[in-house]
């Protein structure tokens, strides 16, 4: 069976038939993932993606657009670019910081909020776009996401996201992940947003027009792959918080499995001093009903 219709069954579970889970305890948990590292230092490696993923889009000068779990502003700061009066709005207050100095840094005017995806701080029909990118996919509760995402917009209003999906090299890692330190029971796969069966399903109730793409993108480092796994557990919060809850076995057990991923995923001409990975996304677009 594929991982895509094994997500697409996962889809399926009603929310309301899930596990008790305390929410507050996972909120607390991403939040502190989400701050530790320095997820700034790998925007960077993204930022050319996020600068195409918002050009592809119907961004104009003058339009209300709020940017979900904007993190460093990777997405939000290129809207701004285009006119765009934008909100970006992220749990994590360290990545807040980093997005408004670089706003600044670009003369660019940007609003930056603390708030959550699943409750976002916001007027019903307040903007004319939404925009996610790798963000609002890892909030834990994915009816709330989309009901959120659908408040806010004024009717015709359009959200584009940027997920990515169970098959591409990220899912594969975020699956080697989970194998050594399993999410909590009743939270579904973050993603699950990046399967096409399962995100049509999420969006349909409140919007319509619905289209879904693979994007390629690619993981270029100059490092080996080795030096690829330790730049993430050194920067990447979750990856960071995961190695930290092994112990001393299980952390040489998961990094070893992650340098084979990069490894056998490694393309580059000189494997030794470089990893070229081919890595994709799914790009989702709507309009609110």
């Amino acid at each position: 069976m594929s991982d895509a219709s094994v997500s697409a069954g996962q889809a399926n579970i009603n929310e309301v038939n899930l596990p008790q889970i305390n929410i507050s305890e996972i909120k607390r948990g991403m939040r502190a993932a989400w701050m530790a590292g320095d997820f700034g230092v790998v925007a960077k490696t993204i930022s050319g993606a996020a600068a195409a993923f918002i050009e592809g889009l119907p961004v104009v000068a003058g339009m209300t657009l709020l940017d979900v779990a904007c993190g460093t502003g990777n997405t939000a700061i290129p809207a701004a670019r285009k006119g765009a009066v934008v909100t970006g709005v992220d749990i994590a207050t360290n990545l807040l910081e980093q997005a408004r100095e670089r706003a600044v840094a670009e003369g660019l005017t940007v609003s930056f909020d603390e708030g959550d995806a699943e409750g976002l701080p916001y007027p019903p029909e307040a903007f004319d776009a939404v925009t996610t990118m790798f963000g609002a996919m890892f909030a834990p509760r994915y009816k709330l996401v989309a009901s959120e995402m659908a408040r806010v917009l004024k009717p015709g209003g359009w959200v584009a996201m940027a997920n990515w999906n169970p098959g591409s090299f990220t899912g594969r890692m975020f699956k080697v992940t989970s194998k050594f330190v399993p999410a909590h029971a009743g939270i579904m796969p973050p993603v699950l947003w990046g399967d096409q069966a399962t995100v049509w399903e999420r969006l349909e109730p409140h919007f319509e027009e619905i289209k879904t793409e693979l994007v390629p993108v690619d993981f270029d480092m100059p490092v080996n792959p080795a030096g690829a796994v330790a730049f993430f557990r050194k920067y990447f919060g979750p990856t960071q918080m995961a190695f930290n809850r092994l112990d001393e076995a299980g952390q040489a057990a998961m990094e070893a499995e992650l340098v084979a991923l990069w490894t056998d995923a490694n393309v580059a001409e000189t494997p030794e001093t470089r990893t070229l990975v081919r890595n994709e996304y799914l790009k989702v677009t709507g309009r609110r009903r």
